[in-house]
């Protein structure tokens, strides 16, 4: 066990047993001040009662009539005492002088008055009524057949005869509950055991889990370990799982990357190798054709770099300044007037006019490239002699920038059609008359990304791909009233 389940045991077993402790002294300081207070002679309400009955019985029957009542009350166990001047009893019952005692008392008590009585008959005599408390341990008989009362008996040896823990609340002393105390203290530790076993377990499976990720075992799963839990260590546990699977792939991305790149850099290298190997032994009449090989791989080679630089600082997330007012509309007519020149150059045609009067906030340079990277990507797969549209729509009820690049190429397989997005993929319909490297399209959409745009592609029911951006604007120049879209 680890020292954060004895922690959580220290604590819990010291909070509750500082709580016993503290109920128990409470309880023992109650117990000690209620012996204090209390009386020998009976309070309650229906002694009160009672005692009222038994004066006026006594004041206007006479002594007789009280004995009768005393008689029948104690068929019925109830003791009432009918004291005179002398301290004895009416029915000549042995009293302690206490009692007595504390009943004279009671009559200059007057919040406790009405538990006694003082008749004073025609004779005059006086007789004090009240009724003692019976004893706790029962009314055992005495040696005149009549219950004995708390206070009766005061030599020592009827005190000896008490059982332990009997007598009088005051002979009894400091009460302290000891076996309540115990198993409350056994139940709490018990408890708290169990509590701390209960929060250390999964933490202690986070620990080993964590530790097995550090050296490289990605493939560990909480959930099975905590999936009859609800509470937010589970919550945690899943979430350990997710960034596991996150890590697993992040990994898997980054070693097909090396491994991809690897292959895309080998090409090139293997080529100009050639290259620079026939120039060493070729005639002097055919060095310009070597020498023009040589720079077009090295083109390429620095091309590929370029697009891997790029494509790395967008997985950094390290963009430059995405806070500059980009004007759509002159990006887009300087792009297409530069696609126009390039498709005419290779027998095809561009069509397009940038009538979109919107601020995008981002970078320039990034957001340029990507909406170029599809444009040629569009322009080299559009067949000779065709045109590649560019169509823009502004939305403003929701603040959105639609852009449109359709071409009259061999198009993309539908299951290809999500993963053209994807590093160094290139479908199998172009894959064979193709010299790029499968990067345009996948930094197009981590720039659009980046711009809290999306980008998405689909075949063209009458041939050729269609690929889609949205981005959200900010208006610049044209009022919403003036232009609700244009589509050119």
């Amino acid at each position: 066990m680890g020292r954060l389940f004895w922690k959580f045991f220290f604590f819990i077993a010291i909070a509750q047993v500082t709580a016993i402790l503290g109920v128990g002294v409470m309880v023992s300081i109650e117990n000690m001040e209620r012996n204090r207070s209390s009386s020998e002679i009976d309070l309650s309400p229906p002694a009160s009662f009672m005692i009222r009955s038994a004066a006026a019985t006594l004041q206007f029957g006479g002594a007789e009539a009280l004995r009768g009542l005393i008689n029948e009350g104690r068929q019925r166990r109830q003791q009432l005492y009918a004291i005179d001047e002398d301290n004895k009893d009416l029915m000549g019952r042995p009293v302690s002088a206490k009692l007595v005692e504390e009943a004279r008392q009671l009559l200059r008590n007057e919040k406790r008055r009405h538990a006694v009585e003082q008749v004073k008959l025609a004779d005059g005599r006086s007789y004090v009524l009240f009724i003692p408390n019976p004893n706790e341990d029962g009314p055992p008989e005495g040696h005149s057949g009549t219950p004995r009362l708390r206070g009766a008996a005061d030599n020592p040896e009827d005190r000896g005869m008490r059982p332990p823990g009997g007598g009088r609340p005051e002979d009894r002393g400091w009460m302290f509950p000891v076996l309540p105390m115990a198993a409350s203290l056994f139940a709490s530790v018990v408890f708290a055991f169990l509590l701390a076993w209960y929060f250390s377990y999964p933490i202690r499976s986070l620990k080993n889990a964590f530790a097995q990720a550090a050296s490289g075992k990605l493939d560990i799963q909480l959930e099975q370990v905590m999936s009859k839990r609800s509470d937010e260590l589970a919550d945690l546990g899943r979430d350990f799982d997710s960034m596991t699977a996150q890590l697993r792939i992040l990994m898997e991305s980054q070693r097909r990357l090396l491994h991809d790149v690897s292959h895309e850099l080998r090409s090139p290298i293997a080529r100009l190798q050639v290259a620079i190997g026939l120039a060493r032994v070729q005639p002097p009449e055919k060095l310009d054709a070597t020498l023009v090989r040589i720079e077009r791989e090295s083109v390429r080679m620095d091309k590929l770099v370029g697009e891997l630089l790029t494509l790395s600082r967008l997985e950094a997330s390290v963009t430059g300044s995405m806070e500059e007012n980009i004007s759509m509309q002159l990006m887009l007519g300087d792009m297409i007037n530069d696609a126009r020149f390039e498709a005419e150059a290779n027998g095809k045609h561009v069509e397009g006019v940038a009538d979109c009067p919107v601020a995008i906030k981002g970078n320039p340079e990034l957001l340029y490239r990507a909406v170029e990277n599809v444009v040629r990507n569009a322009i080299k797969h559009t067949a000779p002699d065709t045109t590649v549209q560019i169509h823009t729509q502004v939305d403003y009820i929701n603040s959105l920038l639609h852009l449109s690049v359709l071409d009259r190429g061999p198009g993309v397989p539908e299951d290809e059609l999500k993963m053209i997005f994807e590093l160094f993929f290139r479908s199998s319909r172009t894959k064979t008359n193709s010299d790029g490297h499968g990067l345009g399209l996948s930094i197009a959409r981590r720039i659009v990304e980046a711009h809290h745009g999306y980008i998405n592609a689909a075949n063209r029911l009458d041939g050729g791909l269609r690929v889609d951006i949205t981005l959200p604007f900010h208006i610049s120049d044209l009022a919403p009233s003036h232009a609700t879209g244009s589509d050119v």
